[in-house]
């Protein structure tokens, strides 16, 4: 423990938003989060501010140049260092008392049950297309009965779903199963999205390129995650209630100024959805035959 760090008073502005009481809870609570990249490692930080007590974390990358844009613990100082490592020493250096988990390989249908043991709450930091850790991860939530969550960084704006027990499932909304990955990563942002309000300021359409695993990322985007993150949890770890489940989510564009709650029957098997995902189809074959991406 470093040396005069007090929990009561390092968290004491909390107060007020939360009673003392409820302080003392979520110092009690483990949140349970896959990949420390561009949401997950400022996620970690955002709850530790918030004063959660415990923490299992998981990711199998190192830090590099292109992450300096977007990702929490992404510094020179910090270059070619395992991504777990780094964020567990400033998740540490914000509370110390802080009782962190790692699994430095990442999850795996391996290793999830012991990732998630004793966790009250699962928050999505997964890169976008890890859609098979993903679906598994999501699935043993499920089969657990342990909320879970994910906010998505979007343009410059926030979309937020959550995935609660008794409720419908990740694989229910998303339907992924039989789909190959270009199917999944559609199906995937517009079951994120169906809003969408994003589309309409995409400034370099050649950065997009959903079969090759790229797209475009800003900070501005992953903090709002963060923010949303942490509110969404206190929510959920606290009992508070007003948490939106699947099939309703949200988006905000703070780009846009824009907020929009979302409802999704049945997600992705939706109608509205269906057609969406087939206008999604043709607008990509347009951008990659306009960038000769094709």
């Amino acid at each position: 423990m470093a040396s005069g760090f007090d929990y009561d008073e390092a968290f004491s502005r909390n107060i007020g938003w939360v009673t003392t009481e409820e302080q003392q809870i979520l110092r009690r609570r483990r949140v349970a989060i896959a990949g420390m990249g561009g949401v997950g490692g400022g996620h970690l930080l955002a709850l530790a501010r918030l004063g959660i007590g415990a923490f299992t974390i998981a990711d199998f990358d190192v830090f590099d140049i292109v992450n300096f844009n977007r990702q929490a613990g992404a510094m020179m100082s910090t270059r070619g260092r395992e991504k777990a490592d780094v964020l567990a020493e400033m998740a540490r250096d914000i509370n110390p008392e802080i009782e962190l988990s790692s699994f430095p390989r990442g999850v795996s249908a391996e290793n999830l049950e012991a990732f998630l043991d004793g966790a009250d709450l699962y928050v999505d930091g997964l890169d976008f297309f890890a859609f098979e850790a993903r679906r598994a991860t999501f699935m043993a939530c499920e089969r657990l009965g342990i909320p879970a969550i994910t906010a998505a960084p979007l343009g410059m704006g926030v979309a937020f779903l959550a995935f609660l027990p008794g409720r419908m499932s990740f694989e229910d909304y998303f339907r992924l199963e039989g789909c190959n990955e270009e199917e999944m990563a559609l199906r995937f942002l517009l079951g994120l999205s169906p809003a969408m309000l994003q589309r309409a300021y995409v400034a370099d359409p050649s950065r997009v390129n959903l079969a090759e695993h790229r797209g475009p990322s800003t900070i501005a985007a992953c903090q709002l995650c963060s923010g949303v993150i942490a509110t969404e949890s206190l929510k959920l770890l606290l009992g508070r209630g007003g948490v939106p489940a699947a099939p309703r989510g949200y988006q905000f564009d703070a780009y846009r100024n824009r907020y929009a709650r979302t409802w999704r029957p049945w997600g992705n098997r939706n109608p509205i959805q269906r057609l969406g995902l087939r206008i999604a189809k043709w607008q990509l074959k347009k951008m990659g035959r306009a960038t000769g991406n094709a």
